[in-house]
């Protein structure tokens, strides 16, 4: 019974569970020790070899997802279109990923424009960003980091999961104007706010 209780969690769930909150799901007298939540999450993750869901570690903890390979066909059941993002939001995103803690300012100087709020904004409130600190330089400029959800979002246990910069392609990765990301679009006139402003 502790697997199917599993299981069905990290379906349910929607989002990642660390083990903390799997073993909250069940009361002192019958809560199974850590070894074992893993053993049974090890099992899950063997039996889903061959299905279309996964279970997948990521910062978070664990999760259920549609694996990469099957999502074109499940995603037809949504009529949205992902958003797009610009090149110089997934430019600056990249830059904090590889470069953390980093501040707007040096972001600028590699980049060699300035960044929009809106792009810093936006980052901000995916919650793929946040300020972790000031440098102390005068007018202590906020340094930038990635967050969890960045990381679990991209499917990452941890930032030594990023590709390496030698085996990332330009063409590939920064070569078109606009990139998508998988997720429900806003409706239009949020779009429309966000392409005049960059994002």
């Amino acid at each position: 019974m502790l697997k199917q209780i599993v299981e069905a969690a990290l379906v349910a769930a929607g989002g990642p569970l660390t083990l903390d909150q799997l073993l909250a799901l069940f009361l002192d007298d019958e809560r199974p020790s850590r070894a074992e939540l893993l053993a049974v999450i090890a099992a899950l993750q063997e039996e889903y070899a061959e299905r279309g869901l996964e279970i997948v570690e990521v910062a978070g903890g664990w999760r259920a997802q549609v694996r990469a390979s099957i999502a074109p066909w499940v995603a037809r059941l949504w009529d949205e279109r992902p958003p797009r993002y610009s090149r110089a939001l997934l430019e600056t995103l990249s830059l904090i990923a590889y470069r953390q803690p980093i501040t707007r300012g040096e972001i600028e100087d590699i980049r060699g424009v300035a960044v929009s709020t809106q792009i810093v904004k936006t980052l901000t409130e995916r919650e793929w960003i946040r300020v972790v600190g000031h440098r102390d330089v005068p007018g202590r400029p906020a340094l930038f980091a990635t967050t969890r959800k960045f990381l679990d979002y991209f499917g990452l246990r941890s930032l030594n999961e990023l590709p390496t910069l030698a085996e990332i392609r330009a063409p590939d990765f920064l070569i078109d104007e606009e990139l998508t990301l998988e997720e429900p679009i806003h409706d239009a006139a949020d779009k429309k706010t966000r392409d005049d402003a960059g994002v």
